[in-house]
């Protein structure tokens, strides 16, 4: 299928500390920086794909890296963070911009004629950006529409057609497989109850069906109630473990021998199946045994790190045919 190259900025003019510090100063604070740089390990001439560009904080650092003669290939389902990552990159280096689900990663370098690549980055939490905008429907915080949608303009259910039309066995499996959600059956007929009397729009309707459904001082002081309910929601919306697992199936068929993969995952079924990939030694020697997390400093500045977990693996060998064919 052809995607859509959002922009191609060219190749590395000069840019003065003002207009890169005026860039890294986006809303968004990207997650465990110097780990990533350290466990990617960008050097001049790379080739490195970021299959969530966001809005270019992880970018921006990698092609200071990769200059003079790299190549940064940024992937986003949402258009939106693509055009604040041409902003953010514009002038920063050699950069492809895409606006492409990360699981057609090879397809992608295919229709952009690229064989294999130095390095892969993935951060798989939903950007600061996405959750400060109501009308995404993303944060228990703000009201706004109840999409949820990664990428507004494709087609699929909305979280709003999920709560609204599911049936209450199906609603209470969906938050306790995606959510872990402990009181999932008490919530799914809450939801139920509720849209019998009248249908549920808001991000902010559905949070306070949440918080009243489950007992006082449920998760309170740690997390908001309804953070499961929106995790299970927004991951059987965008079909989020479908595109990890194809996108860690894919990995072996873009990365060149010694092509190094660093993944952030910000809960345990992400987190699971990065693991499980990395634990096949004839393709990868892991890099970390345990996953990195963020520095109590780090999650003091930036609140969002809080949950995030690296893992990260050097390719012992390159495979030669994609799992779809492709190759």
């Amino acid at each position: 299928m052809p995607f859509a190259f959002f922009s191609y900025l060219g190749s590395e003019p000069p840019v003065s500390d003002d207009a890169r510090q005026q860039r890294s100063s986006a809303r968004h604070v990207p997650v465990l920086l110097d780990a990533v740089l350290s466990y990617l390990n960008p050097a001049p001439g790379a080739i490195v794909v970021d299959c969530t560009v966001g809005s270019g904080g992880h970018s921006a650092a990698i092609l200071s890296r990769i200059a003079p003669g790299g190549l940064l290939i940024g992937l986003d389902r949402d258009p939106d963070m693509l055009q604040l990552a041409t902003q953010r990159l514009d002038g920063l280096g050699n950069v492809r911009l895409c606006h492409a689900d990360f699981a057609d990663l090879r397809q992608v370098l295919d229709e952009l004629g690229v064989d294999r690549v130095d390095g892969v980055l993935a951060d798989l939490g939903i950007s600061s950006d996405q959750l400060a905008d109501p009308g995404r429907g993303f944060s228990f915080r703000l009201s706004g529409p109840l999409d949820m949608r990664m990428d507004p303009t494709a087609p699929g259910p909305t979280a709003a057609e999920l709560v609204n039309k599911l049936p209450e066995p199906e609603l209470a499996r969906i938050l306790k497989q995606y959510g872990e959600e402990r009181y999932a059956r008490r919530i799914a007929a809450a939801i139920v109850r509720a849209r019998r009397r009248s249908r549920i729009e808001t991000s902010e309707q559905l949070a306070e069906i949440v918080r009243a459904a489950v007992p006082a001082g449920y998760e309170r002081g740690r997390i908001d109630p309804a953070t499961r309910t929106f995790q299970a929601l927004r991951i059987v919306v965008n079909r989020e473990l479908d595109a990890l697992c194809s996108l860690l199936e894919q990995l072996p068929y873009c990365l060149r021998p010694g092509g190094r993969a660093v993944l952030i995952s910000f809960h345990s079924l992400e987190d699971r199946l990065v693991k499980r990939a990395f634990a096949d030694r004839e393709l990868w020697e892991r890099l970390t045994k345990k996953p990195i997390r963020p520095s109590a400093t780090e999650i003091a500045t930036n609140p969002r790190a809080r949950s995030a977990k690296l893992r990260a693996a050097r390719l012992r060998k390159s495979l030669d045919r994609s799992p779809t064919g492709s190759r």
